[in-house]
C-alpha cells in the first residue's frame, strides 16, 4: 500500500457526486496544513446546488518565488445503475493491479499524487524557491458556475499571481504520460427556434411547418467548414446535440421546431465570427430574427493554448524521467476548468493517467499510473524550482 493509493482510497470513500464534496477537500486540506500550506474554503452557489472550493498556499523562499498551481476537482458523475458495477463504486476494490472506485481516473488518483509529490518533494525541499497552490472545486462535473471560475475571478480581484498551472485531468491514452493537454478548444453553443404556424397536416396551406422552413438552413450549416484549424487546433466542428418539433400527434404541424447546437472551435474562429455566420445562413434561406427565429447563445469558454515554454518543458522531461516516454501535446477533447485558469495564468497544461474508463460502470486505474503520476508530479516540481 503506497502512500497515494491509500490517499486514493480515502477519497473513492467519500460520494462525491457534483456538487458535493463529501470531505474530499478536507481530507486534503488536512495534508496540505501540515505541510506548512495556507488553506481557504470558498463556497459558493445557491442552498440547493452548494459548491465548495478549496484555495491552498505555500509560499516560496522569496516574496518574487514563481508560483505552480495544481488544479482539478473533487466531483464525480453519478455511478449508473449499481447493479452493473462488479463493485460498490464508494468502495475502493483492488482487483487484479487495478483500483475501481467511482472517481478513480476522473480524477481523485491525481488529487492523491499531487499531494503525495508534494510531500515527497517538501521533505527532499523543505525552503523551494517556488511557491506551491491547489485550486480545488466540486463544481466541474456539473454546471461550472460556482467552481474554478469563481475562485480564479477572487484570486485576480485579490491580486494573485499564478505563473504554472497543472490540472490533473486524465488526459493519458495508453500509459500515464503519453499525451499531455497543452491546451483545449472553445465552445460555444446555441438554440435556435423556428416559428410556424401550427395546423392540421391535411391543410398545410393553412399551417407554416417550421421544420421545412429550417431544413435548407439547416443543411448548409451542417455542410459549413467553418475553418481549417492550425498547427495546435484542428478545424472547428458544429454539431447538433438535439432537435424538437411537434405535438406528439401524427396530423399536426408543429408551431414551432428547436435545434441545440455547438462549436467546438479553434483560435482561427471567434465567438462573434462564428454567430455572425450561422445568422447570415439563416439570412440567406429567408429565416429573418425575431419574426421567423429566436436564437440564443451561450459561451462556455474561450480557447487556450499553451506553446513550449518552462512548464511544457518541465512536465515533459519529468514525463521522459519517469517513463521515458516522449509525451504528445494535444488539444483535443471536451473543455475544462483549465479554461478559467488559462485567463489568469499564462501557462496551463493538463496532465493526468488514462481516461479509457472515465465516466463508465467499472471506473478504474491501474496501480502502475498511480505511481507513474506521483513520480511525474514530483519530477517537475524538481524541474519547476530549478532542481533537476
Amino acid at each position: 500500500m503506497t502512500d497515494t493509493l491509500r490517499l486514493t482510497e480515502a477519497l473513492i470513500r467519500c460520494p462525491s457526486i457534483t456538487p458535493d464534496d463529501a470531505g474530499c477537500q478536507s481530507l486534503i486540506a488536512a495534508r496540505l496544513r501540515a505541510l506548512g500550506f495556507d488553506c481557504e474554503t470558498l463556497p459558493s452557489g445557491p442552498d440547493d446546488f452548494r459548491v465548495t472550493n478549496l484555495w491552498a498556499l505555500r509560499p516560496g523562499a522569496t516574496p518574487d518565488a514563481a508560483v505552480l498551481v495544481f488544479a482539478g476537482h473533487t466531483d464525480v458523475v453519478p455511478t449508473g445503475p449499481r447493479d452493473r458495477w462488479d463493485s460498490d463504486p464508494f468502495t475502493p476494490t483492488l482487483r487484479d493491479g487495478r483500483l475501481y472506485g467511482r472517481g478513480a481516473s476522473d480524477m481523485k488518483a491525481s488529487l492523491a499524487a499531487m499531494v503525495v509529490a508534494c510531500e515527497r518533494f517538501l521533505r527532499e525541499c523543505p525552503t523551494p524557491a517556488l511557491a506551491i497552490g491547489f485550486l480545488l472545486t466540486s463544481d466541474e462535473e456539473g454546471p461550472a458556475r460556482d467552481g474554478t471560475v469563481v475562485v480564479c475571478e477572487w484570486l485576480r480581484q485579490r491580486g494573485q499571481r499564478l505563473d504554472y498551472c497543472i490540472v490533473g485531468e486524465p488526459t493519458s491514452v495508453q500509459r500515464t504520460g503519453d499525451m499531455i493537454k497543452n491546451g483545449r478548444r472553445g465552445s460555444l453553443s446555441g438554440r435556435l427556434t423556428v416559428k410556424g404556424i401550427q395546423g392540421h397536416i391535411a391543410y398545410p396551406h393553412l399551417a407554416r411547418n417550421p421544420i421545412h422552413l429550417l431544413a435548407p438552413a439547416l443543411a448548409e450549416l451542417v455542410g459549413t467548414r467553418w475553418d481549417e484549424g492550425n498547427a495546435h487546433f484542428p478545424p472547428t466542428s458544429w454539431q447538433v446535440s438535439n432537435i424538437h418539433g411537434g405535438t406528439g400527434a401524427g396530423n399536426v404541424i408543429p408551431g414551432t421546431v428547436t435545434v441545440d447546437f455547438n462549436f467546438r472551435f479553434s483560435t482561427e474562429s471567434t465567438p462573434t465570427e462564428l454567430q455572425a455566420r450561422v445568422e447570415a445562413i439563416l439570412a440567406r434561406h429567408g429565416l429573418r430574427a425575431g419574426d421567423d427565429y429566436d436564437l440564443t447563445w451561450t459561451l462556455g469558454g474561450l480557447p487556450f493554448l499553451t506553446p513550449r515554454g518552462p512548464l511544457v518543458e518541465a512536465v515533459s522531461a519529468a514525463i521522459r524521467d519517469v517513463t521515458g516516454i516522449e509525451p504528445e501535446l494535444s488539444t483535443t477533447g471536451g473543455t475544462s476548468d483549465g479554461r478559467f485558469i488559462a485567463q489568469i495564468c499564462p501557462q496551463v497544461v493538463e496532465c493526468g493517467p488514462p481516461n479509457a474508463t472515465i465516466h463508465q460502470v467499472n471506473e478504474c486505474i491501474a496501480l502502475d499510473d498511480l505511481e507513474a503520476l506521483t513520480a511525474i508530479y514530483h519530477r517537475t516540481l524538481h524541474r519547476l524550482a530549478g532542481r533537476p
